[in-house]
């Protein structure tokens, strides 16, 4: 087999082993770090609330920051998001820069992964929530991811790939930390 083939290989091998040690990790910090409980639906206490609260509150000013940032790169780039802003402006979308694509493009990227991210996060954290975690566990898992995808914004951002890597491992990590909280809660 050729180097190239080999390296592909290899690298396929990671990216499908990636999420799978991510749960693990989320399975034992669970288990080892929180402690499960059996599950029981209940009004979430202050504290739970409180962290889940400060996440949604990250997480908007997150979304902010997206909007803004790529609205300020349309203005910086002489760029428009519709067919008729185009047409309107007088200016030929063939004439834009390669440059003003290629940064526009990262923030629309950077927005729909954290979109696509925000829609897990929303329908576990909230299922989290009523199931009485422990306190810790909220805290940990709700505000780190929110934290998270501030850090992963910044860096997808800025160019910061390796940085970008670790923020998104990290709210890879609440996700599962969540899944597995909820599904190890109704097993033990």
């Amino acid at each position: 087999m050729d180097k190239p083939k080999r390296d592909k290989r290899q690298i396929a091998l990671i990216i499908i082993g990636y999420p799978f040690c991510l749960l693990i990790i989320g399975l034992a910090i669970n288990m080892l770090v929180f402690g499960i409980g059996r599950i029981s639906v209940l009004m979430p206490s202050t504290e739970i609330v409180s962290a889940l609260i400060i996440a949604s509150v990250l997480l908007v000013i997150n979304h902010a920051w997206l909007m803004t940032t790529t609205e300020l790169t349309r203005l910086k780039h002489t760029l428009y998001a519709t067919p008729e802003e185009w047409a309107k402006s007088g200016v030929d979308p063939q004439s834009a820069s390669a440059l003003g694509m290629q940064e526009l493009e990262r923030r629309h990227n950077a927005h729909r992964n954290t979109t696509e991210n925000a829609v897990y996060f929303c329908l576990l954290a909230a299922l989290f929530t009523v199931t009485s975690p422990s306190t810790l566990a909220a805290q940990v898992w709700l505000i780190g991811f929110a934290i998270a995808r501030l850090g992963y914004t910044y860096s997808y951002i800025a160019g910061r790939d390796n940085l970008r890597g670790v923020f998104m491992s990290l709210s890879l990590l609440a996700m599962f930390g969540l899944a597995s909280y909820l599904l190890l809660s109704l097993v033990v």
